[in-house]
């Protein structure tokens, strides 16, 4: 581009021309972009008003967030209504929290049990020497909203978070189950 020149991008026009594995790399760039802004801003809560309030905050802004997510994961999918714990198994690996997470995805019996194995928000907590979040109430908000809005009939329990913790081999561990 030429001094003056003024060139124009629709939506999405900046990633055509990127190949396979740079697309995935940017993918995982957006999704540890998305942990720095939601760190960020709470950290900002946390040390101005207290954790109470950070963590009353966080529900709120995760409770709006992940049902949009989900939505338009589900219309990226092309999932049916009601696509049942199938169509959460297709959808939870591509949250952008799961992007730059290990996870797991197993099935329990009839039941889906999703594992972060390492979380990037708790890990970062250590390196920093802060106390860990204690994530749990703001994950039962995260993973139950996701997976009411993938399919209403689903419902979610927590197996381990932080500060509630049952299994030391992940930061987290969640189980769905459907409802009649």
């Amino acid at each position: 581009m030429g001094q003056g020149e003024v060139r124009t991008f629709a939506p999405g026009d900046g990633v055509e021309g990127l190949s396979r594995e740079q697309l995935i790399a940017y993918a995982q760039l957006c999704s540890k972009n998305l942990f720095a802004i939601d760190g960020t801003w709470f950290q900002s809560i946390e040390s101005e008003l207290g954790m109470d309030a950070a963590m009353h905050h966080d529900e709120q802004a995760w409770r709006r967030y992940t049902e949009s997510e989900a939505r338009r994961l589900n219309a990226f999918l092309g999932l049916e209504e009601n696509p049942g714990l199938e169509g959460l198994a297709q959808a939870l690996p591509l949250k952008l929290t799961s992007l730059c997470n290990e996870t797991e995805l197993s099935w329990e019996g009839d039941d889906l049990v999703f594992r972060v194995v390492s979380c990037r928000v708790q890990s970062a907590r250590g390196r920093k020497g802060m106390p860990y979040h204690p994530c749990n109430p703001v994950g039962l908000v995260e993973y139950s909203g996701f997976a009411k809005a993938i399919d209403s009939r689903i419902e979610c329990s927590c197996e381990s978070c932080y500060p509630d913790v049952a299994d030391g081999s992940c930061a987290c561990a969640w189980r769905f189950r459907l409802q009649g």
